[in-house]
């Protein structure tokens, strides 16, 4: 195999974690010429959601923060194995996160937090038993049963009020109309998390944020490698032709800054195509600013799927996922601090040092308001004097507890203003207020892979009868595993290029708690007592 396509090439459309993915498997695990590979990406930089950037004086910012886990990444710890470090070359980016963490272990002594500034018990999780008999008939129901239909199809207005979903939900994002599909998968797929959801202990982090801890490793690795990345490349539709031996893709229709182009593949290259963006048309603000709603697709995070969506029935329907902006967004912010007077306040409130606790939640804010604190420095470069904090919310339509306004309409100091005001820290205030510069992102399709799908909505990473193409990333269907994770962009890589190229190595299979009885038994001990052990 590895002699049979010396001369053959392979484009992989999309910068982010999915095709960095796919093109060291190539490498690593199918024997491809890494010189034969090109990522073609419309952004200056990649990594795709997995970003990091900024400096003391503008603000840092990260989208999103990815909380990771042993069991269920398998895909994504066999990837990182293999990737050194940027800092030392004999130890890989799996090996470093796994020395942080057992240096800065997660376990949240705050993970919810009441409208009178108190901490809850979170370890009660408040199910009754109409509540356990809704959790385990979901589980029960086949996914073809389960269909098109809402989580809050499935469980009463008590379940909504528990402990257990104020913290499930801010955990993975969920709202109350997404997939109820998608809310089973992640209860089978993370069981095991049931016992320690209200420490979440089962969490592990990267040392610095994702962009400098596993893109920028990842990267150096795939240059030093030879793969080719060519930036300022829009792919805007792709031609696809069947013959005696199958479907292949034999055109791609692309932007190249600005001017159209086209690449014609071989009949023996490949081609990976990323399919959608759950960061596409992020609008961005600051202290003064509000980030803009972007609603008319500009930035082509979409527009390649939409193309070829068109051409087969089996290129699944990508206006299921972005054609419901108001029940897929939500905003997050990063405050950049030049006094450490806010973190030390919350460390004392929490008894969580920076890096250990994980999400705090603000279980009755109108906004459902959560924040992190990472393990300082977060950011590559970042100055000792210099802090940071990351938070999100699920509601920004709803009027704030503190501010008067919907947090869509709030700009970055008000946002601090309500968070302020749901920590209680008035003495301190005005100094934080002082030395903090806010950036928030308003991001309309962050949650669209949860939204409610029916079962050919996401097409097949190799689509039937494909010879020379698949698909990437989180819109594509790979079953019993979870949207909305690293993890499922590497597999879909992994799927990619084992099943296109006839890869004989296992692909690690997707984790089942219910297989194991031990973790199995405890899950469910926690979800019918009502209390945590962990």
């Amino acid at each position: 195999m590895e002699h049979a396509h010396r001369t053959n090439k392979a484009y992989l459309v999309g910068g982010g974690i999915g095709s960095l993915a796919a093109a060291a498997f190539l490498i690593r695990d199918a024997g491809f010429p890494a010189e034969n590979i090109t990522i073609l990406e419309e952004l200056p930089l990649s990594g795709g959601s997995l970003d990091g950037r900024g400096d003391p004086g503008h603000g840092y910012v990260t989208r999103g923060g990815r909380m990771l886990e042993d069991e269920a990444y398998a895909c994504l710890w066999d990837l990182l194995e293999s990737v050194p470090t940027l800092t030392d070359r004999n130890m890989s980016v799996r090996q470093e996160i796994l020395d942080f963490n057992r240096r800065w272990p997660t376990h949240a002594q705050a993970r919810l937090i009441d409208a009178d500034h108190a901490i809850v018990d979170a370890a009660h999780l408040g199910f009754d038993q109409r509540d356990r008999i809704e959790l385990a008939r979901l589980l029960a129901l086949p996914e073809s049963v389960i269909g098109a239909r809402r989580i809050d199809e499935f469980f009463s207005e008590h379940f909504f009020a528990t402990n257990f979903w104020a913290m499930w939900r801010t955990t993975f994002a969920f709202q109350n109309w997404h997939s109820a599909i998608e809310l089973k998968r992640y209860f089978l797929r993370f069981l095991q998390e049931f016992p320690r959801i209200h420490t979440l202990a089962g969490v592990r982090r990267t040392r610095l944020n994702q962009y400098d801890s596993i893109v920028r490793p990842l990267l150096a690795w795939l240059d030093e490698q030879g793969v080719r990345i060519e930036h300022g490349v829009r792919v805007v539709d792709a031609d696809f032709t069947q013959d005696e031996y199958g479907r292949r893709c034999e055109r791609l229709h692309l932007l190249r800054e600005g001017v159209r182009d086209t690449i014609e593949p071989l009949r023996t290259d490949l081609v990976f195509l990323t399919l959608g963006s759950m960061t596409a048309d992020t609008g961005y603000g600051g202290d003064d600013t509000v980030p803009e709603l972007i609603r008319d697709k500009r930035d082509g995070g979409w527009t390649l799927w939409e193309a070829i969506s068109r051409k087969a029935p089996d290129f699944g329907r990508p206006g299921v996922f972005n054609g419901s902006v108001g029940e897929a967004k939500w905003e997050s912010f990063t405050l950049t601090m030049r006094s450490p007077a806010l973190l030390k306040r919350i460390e004392e409130f929490s008894g969580n040092a920076p890096g250990t606790g994980a999400l705090m939640t603000f279980k009755d804010s109108n906004w459902l308001l959560s924040i992190v604190i990472p393990h300082q420095p977060h950011f590559d470069g970042q100055a000792e004097d210099v802090f940071t904090l990351w938070g999100y919310s699920l509601f920004t339509d709803t009027v704030g507890d503190h501010v008067p306004k919907r947090m869509a309409e709030a700009t970055g100091r008000e946002i601090l203003d309500e968070l302020l005001g749901h920590l209680g820290f008035d003495d301190i205030a005005d100094e934080v207020r002082a030395t903090t510069t806010v950036t928030t992102v308003m991001m309309p399709y962050i949650t669209s892979q949860f939204l409610r799908r029916s079962t050919h909505d996401r097409p097949d990473v190799i689509p039937v009868g494909s010879t020379n193409f698949a698909f990437l990333g989180q819109f594509v269907e790979i079953p019993e595993d979870v949207v909305f994770t690293v993890e499922y962009s590497v597999r879909s890589a992994m799927h990619a290029v084992y099943g296109l190229l006839g890869v004989d190595r296992p692909i690690p299979p997707v984790y089942h708690a219910l297989s194991d009885p031990k973790v199995a038994f405890r899950a469910l001990e926690t979800a019918f007592t009502g209390v945590c052990q962990g």
